[in-house]
């Protein structure tokens, strides 16, 4: 029982090669993401401001199905799922 526990815990944390993967660098959906958000915080109020904001919630999904999808590890397919349901949750937030 003790060796399948261990199996589960490395599937989550573990790539295939057997290297520890929690976070790595970012990839080109997460800086595009980044960069709208600051964005948003810097444009004055707006249509400019709104769309930065709208096609970085874009740009957040698009990051997070791909890390549902081709996330290495368990850790990272959680994420995804994770930032997945906050972005939908706020687009129906009042």
């Amino acid at each position: 029982m003790a060796k399948n526990n261990q199996k589960f815990i490395d599937r989550c944390i573990k790539d295939k090669n057997g290297k520890i993967v929690l976070g790595q660098s970012p990839n080109v959906p997460i800086l595009i993401f980044i960069g709208l958000t600051l964005c948003s915080f810097i444009l004055p109020e707006g249509q400019a401001k709104g769309a930065a904001s709208q096609l970085a919630t874009c740009f957040a999904v698009v990051w997070a199905y791909l890390e549902i999808t081709q996330g290495v590890n368990y850790f990272r397919r959680v994420l995804g799922i994770i930032i997945m349901i906050f972005v939908i949750v706020n687009m129906f937030a009042i």
